[in-house]
C-alpha cells in the first residue's frame, strides 16, 4: 500500500491524538524510569497531562473537516503552552512548539520529508534554549539524535516515513545510551524518562502515516486517565463520573450569549456540571480529571473566571466539600467565610499540596493558592488563573517544587501583570519567605527578601520508597522509609517511618540551628507526631520546635530547620 508523501493537517492531528493516547498508556511505565523512588506524579504522568490539553485545544480550535495545517499548529502550540506541567512538560511543550512553528509555514497539502525533518531539528533547538543547563543524556539529547537521523535520511532523498523511521531508529539508539551520559541513570538502571516519553511521538506518527502498529505498555503498569480512548476519541464520554478526580468551581464574568459555547466546552472534559446565573455574572461547577482544561475553556470562552476553588475529590472528605461549595455560593461559613480580595501593591500565589498549608498561606497573605506539589504539578493555565484572580498589578509566585519553577517562569510573558519567581522548591522555604513578604512593597524588593529568606531554611522530607534502588544511604527496598535532604537526596533508609525521621532529622539539625519546623501530612499520626518532638527534645535541647499541620499527602513530614 502507498503511504502518503507529506504530513497534513489531518495526519498531524491524528499523530498528537495519538501521542496523547500512547503517553496515556505508557505514562506510568515512564514514571518507574524516576531515579529516585518517590511517589511523586512524575516524567510521564506530566508530559501526559500535557498532551492532554493539546488535545483539548484542537478539540476545540477546528474539526477534522476545517482543520488547516495553520489551525492545528497554532492549537498545538498554544495547547501545550497552556497545559505545560512541570519541567517535562515545558520541555515537551517547547519541542512541540519548535515543530509546529516550522510546519504552519507548510503549504496547505502538507509537509514534505525535507520539511518534517527542518521540523525536528528547529524543535530540538528550541528545547535547548529554554533550559538554562542543558545535560548530555536527557530528552534533549535524544530529540537532538533523532532530528539527526532524520535529516541524514531527508538529505538521502527518502520519504516521508523514511524520515520518521530514522529519526525513531536515532532516538532510540540515543536513548539505550543515555545511561552513558548521565552517570545518575546509570546508577539507578534506567534510561532517561522523557526521551522514553518522547519516542511515542515517532510511533504515534508512523502509525498514521504507514499504519505500524502501537507498542504496548509494559505488563503491570496502569494507564493514567486521559481524554482519549484507545481509538483516539475525546471522551469524558462514557467515563465513570467516580473517576473524575478534580471538583472546580469559580465564578466567572462572561456575556450571557456565550454560555453555550462555555458549557458546551466543559461537556468535553467533565460531568456534574452546574452552570446558573445570568446578566454577565455565572457560577459554575464542574467534576473533570483536567483542572487546567476546565479553566481554559473559560478564558476561551471570552470569560473571567475569579474566586476559583479546585477541591480532590480522591483526598477531601464530604464534610470539607461541603464546606467549599458553601463558600463558593456565598453562605457564611464560620470564619472561612469568603470577602473580596483586598488590593495590595504585591501579592502573592503560592502552590501547595494539602489543606493544612492552604490555611497556612492564606494567614500569611498568600492571596492564590495552586493545588500541587511533589504528587501533582499544575500547569500553566491553573497558576495563570490564580495570577489573574488575585487583586494586584505585581504578582510574587512561590512554586515550591523544582519542577514546577520552568512552568512557573512562563507566567509574566503571558500577562500584563508583572510576574516574578521566587524559585522555592519545598513547602518550608515558602513558609520562611512569607515572613518577610510586605504586600506594599513592589515585586522585585519582595522577591528580593522573600528569595534571601527561603535560603537560610534547611529542608527535608520523609516518604515510603515505591521501588528498589540503591542509594548515598544504602540500598532501598520498596516499602523502606526514606529522609531525603532537599538538593542532596537520600539521607536516611530505615524499615520504620520513625527511624527515617528521627536520622533526617540528626542530619539537618547541626549545633548551628535554632528553629525547627514540623509540617505533618495526612499520614502523620499524633504518637509518631509526640515521638518525634521528643526525640528533639532529648538530642537537640537547644533547638524551638513548632508543629504545623499541612496536611500534604504522601509525605507524612516535611522539616524546615533555620
Amino acid at each position: 500500500m502507498a503511504h502518503p508523501d507529506v504530513l497534513s493537517a489531518s495526519s498531524l492531528r491524528a499523530t498528537v491524538a495519538t501521542f496523547c493516547h500512547l503517553l496515556g498508556r505508557h505514562a506510568e511505565a515512564i514514571n518507574r524510569l524516576n531515579v529516585y523512588p518517590v511517589p511523586d506524579g512524575d516524567t510521564g504522568t506530566n508530559m501526559a497531562r500535557t498532551l492532554d490539553a493539546v488535545v483539548e485545544e484542537l478539540e476545540r480550535a477546528a474539526s477534522d473537516a476545517d482543520a488547516t495545517m495553520g489551525v492545528c499548529c497554532a492549537a498545538i502550540a498554544h495547547g501545550s503552552l497552556m497545559g505545560a506541567r512541570g519541567n517535562s512538560g515545558v520541555i515537551l511543550s517547547q519541542l512541540l512548539r519548535g515543530f509546529t512553528g516550522v510546519l504552519a509555514e507548510a503549504p496547505s497539502a502538507g509537509a514534505d520529508p525535507h520539511t518534517v525533518a527542518q521540523a525536528l531539528r528547529v524543535a530540538a533547538e528550541s528545547a535547548v534554549r529554554a533550559v538554562q543547563r542543558p545535560a548530555e543524556g536527557t530528552i534533549l539529547t535524544v530529540a537532538r539524535d533523532a532530528a539527526d537521523g532524520a535529516g541524514t535520511a531527508a538529505e538521502a532523498g527518502g520519504s516521508l516515513v523514511d524520515v520518521l523511521v530514522a529519526g525513531r531508529d536515532a532516538g532510540r539508539v540515543s536513548l539505550a545510551r543515555t545511561p552513558e551520559l548521565l552517570p545518575v541513570l546509570a546508577d539507578a538502571g534506567v534510561v532517561d524518562a522523557g526521551g522514553a516519553g518522547l519516542l511515542l511521538l515517532f510511533d504515534a506518527a508512523l502509525h498514521v502515516v504507514a499504519g505500524d502498529p502501537l507498542p504496548e505498555a509494559p505488563a503491570g503498569t496502569d494507564a493514567v486517565p486521559g481524554p482519549l480512548s484507545s481509538a483516539g476519541s475525546a471522551a469524558p464520554t462514557g467515563t465513570d463520573i467516580a473517576s473524575l478526580r478534580y471538583e472546580v468551581m469559580f465564578l466567572m464574568h462572561l456575556a450571557d450569549d456565550r454560555i453555550d459555547e462555555f458549557r458546551s466546552g466543559w461537556a468535553r472534559i467533565g460531568d456534574s456540571i452546574v452552570v446558573v446565573g445570568g446578566e454577565g455574572l455565572w457560577n459554575c461547577h464542574v467534576h473533570t480529571l483536567d483542572v487546567g482544561a476546565a479553566i481554559e475553556v473559560a478564558l476561551d470562552a471570552g470569560g473571567r473566571p475569579h474566586r476559583i476553588r479546585v477541591t480532590d475529590l480522591f483526598d477531601e472528605v464530604a464534610e470539607e466539600h461541603a464546606h467549599r461549595e458553601a463558600e463558593l455560593l456565598g453562605h457564611r461559613v464560620g470564619p472561612r467565610a469568603t470577602s473580596v480580595l483586598p488590593a495590595v501593591a504585591c501579592a502573592v500565589v503560592a502552590v501547595a499540596s494539602g489543606d493544612g498549608l492552604v490555611d497556612l498561606f492564606g494567614q500569611l497573605g498568600v492571596q492564590g493558592v495552586v493545588a500541587g506539589g511533589q504528587t501533582v504539578n499544575p500547569s500553566t493555565a491553573e497558576l495563570l488563573a490564580a495570577v489573574e484572580a488575585v487583586n494586584a498589578e505585581q504578582v510574587v509566585v512561590l512554586p515550591n517544587n523544582k519542577s514546577i519553577i520552568p512552568v512557573a517562569a512562563q507566567l509574566d510573558a503571558l500577562t500584563v501583570r508583572r510576574v516574578v519567581v521566587v524559585p522555592t522548591t519545598s513547602m518550608p522555604e515558602a513558609l520562611a519567605a512569607l515572613v518577610v513578604y510586605d504586600p506594599e512593597a513592589d515585586a522585585e524588593a519582595n522577591a528580593q527578601q522573600m528569595a534571601a529568606a527561603a535560603t537560610t531554611v534547611v529542608t527535608g522530607e520523609v516518604t515510603q520508597a515505591v521501588r528498589d534502588s540503591a542509594s548515598p544511604a544504602g540500598p532501598v527496598t520498596a516499602g523502606d522509609w526514606i529522609g531525603i535532604v532537599r538538593g542532596d537526596g537520600i539521607a536516611a533508609v530505615s524499615g520504620s517511618l520513625e527511624g527515617a525521621a528521627q536520622a533526617l532529622l540528626d542530619r539537618l539539625v547541626t549545633p548551628d540551628r535554632e528553629l525547627v519546623t514540623v509540617l505533618t501530612g495526612a499520614d502523620a499520626t499524633t504518637a509518631n507526631t509526640e515521638a518525634l518532638v521528643a526525640w528533639l527534645v532529648e538530642h537537640r535541647p537547644d533547638v524551638q520546635v513548632e508543629v504545623l499541620r499541612g496536611g500534604q499527602p504522601l509525605y507524612p513530614y516535611l522539616f524546615g530547620v533555620e
